[in-house]
């Protein structure tokens, strides 16, 4: 697996398509590997003429950990977030965001239409405020715009994401915990069997298991608040995908994130939860092709 510096840490990372083509930098939500995009997911989207370039967000996956930083206590980052309270962290999701610039200055990407998923909605939507000249569009699939006043998720789902990690010395218990987390909040319209499940899962242990860089990562999102006037600034064409039965982003968060962004086409797609399950790989590349497309017909970019 390639790594590259930048922004100052290590990010390891992957690439799908010709790196003359397009490019689609993909960045992903919390605790969550680049592997969780699905090679299908991303080789389709190479197959329609992009470069897709996919990486593990910082403490998490292959990418620089950060060991150094002072203990979190989430419990106690979510209770002074709920009381509107001041959440130091070890980084904000605004360093997240410039991670994923550095990996594209490193890369050679001037541009890219830039996708990402649940917490990785947040750090593209800050990318496309923050850094506009480098987005060609922007595609935030169920995510939020962080204001407290949306609804939150079914408490068995936030429960499920909030439960103490497993000992991995103990990987059958450890395989178990993460399909139980995604049976909760994954999608009802488009199952995963068992066994898709437990080989994801299973893949994911195996090449990292990081629960340290997964409560800084929660911090960092509490800490970062409400995003409402910054995507109000965003001027880059925009798609939100959100799955109408989320139970851990629920779809209201979906419609405020395009609310909030001027001239954002929001698509609500059924019996999609807040997973990439198999079934829902063609649904998402099928929505963001057309936009891509759409977006790159009208504004024909001199380079990547």
């Amino acid at each position: 697996m390639p790594e590259i510096a930048a922004n100052g840490i290590r990010l390891a990372y992957d690439e799908f398509g010709v790196s003359k083509a397009p490019a689609i930098l993909l960045i992903m939500g919390l605790g969550t590997q680049m592997i969780a995009w699905p090679v299908p997911f991303c080789q389709t989207l190479a197959d329609h003429g992009f470069r897709v370039v996919r990486f593990d967000n910082r403490d998490i996956g292959l990418s620089t950990k950060f060991e150094k930083a002072a203990p979190v206590n989430v419990a106690a980052a979510f209770a002074r977030a709920l009381i509107g309270r001041q959440v130091n962290a070890p980084y904000k999701l605004d360093d997240m965001a410039a991670d994923a610039v550095g990996l594209m200055d490193e890369l050679g990407i001037d541009r890219a239409h830039i996708v990402g998923a649940s917490m990785g909605g947040m750090i593209a939507q800050i990318v496309a405020a923050k850094y506009r000249d480098r987005a060609r569009s922007l595609i935030s699939i169920m995510s939020s715009s962080g204001d407290p006043k949306l609804p939150s998720g079914r408490p068995n789902a936030i429960a499920a994401l909030l439960a103490p990690r497993p000992n991995p010395k103990n990987r059958e218990r450890l395989i178990k915990h993460g399909m139980n987390i995604y049976r909760i909040i994954g999608s009802p319209g488009f199952p995963t069997s068992d066994m898709e499940l437990r080989a994801k899962i299973e893949q994911a242990a195996d090449r990292s298991y990081y629960p340290a860089g997964v409560g800084r990562q929660m911090v960092a999102i509490l800490a970062s608040g409400s995003r409402v006037d910054l995507l109000r600034t965003i001027d880059t064409p925009t798609l939100v995908l959100h799955g109408a039965d989320d139970p851990l982003v629920p779809v209201e968060a979906g419609m405020d994130t395009a609310k909030q962004i001027p001239g954002a086409r929001l698509k609500i797609i059924p019996g999609m939860g807040h997973d990439l399950a198999p079934g829902l790989v063609p649904v998402l590349v099928a929505a963001i092709v057309d936009h891509c497309i759409a977006v790159d017909r009208r504004v024909q970019p001199t380079s990547n």
